[in-house]
């Protein structure tokens, strides 16, 4: 999978989870792939202040991201 591919197919992952971050207020961007195998995201709106936002981020965008691109090894968010 081109560098490319990966990109397009990490953003249909996020795709899929975006409309729970949004019915919480929330969102999320893809802020860059790292040599394939490391995403970083940014968690938005009402994601940034949300107690929960890092088992969020564990359990439900890595999870999601991994399913799309198993050769992920690796989601985090920065503020």
């Amino acid at each position: 999978m081109t560098t490319e591919e990966l990109t397009l197919t990490v953003e249909k992952a996020l795709e899929e989870i975006r409309p729970f971050l949004n019915s919480d207020g929330g969102d999320i961007k893809l802020i860059g792939i790292e040599d394939d195998k490391h995403v970083t995201v940014r968690l938005e709106g009402a994601c940034t202040a949300c107690s929960v936002n890092q088992m969020t981020l564990k359990a439900g965008v890595e999870t999601t991201i991994k399913k799309f691109a198993p050769q992920i090894e690796t989601v985090r968010n920065i503020a």
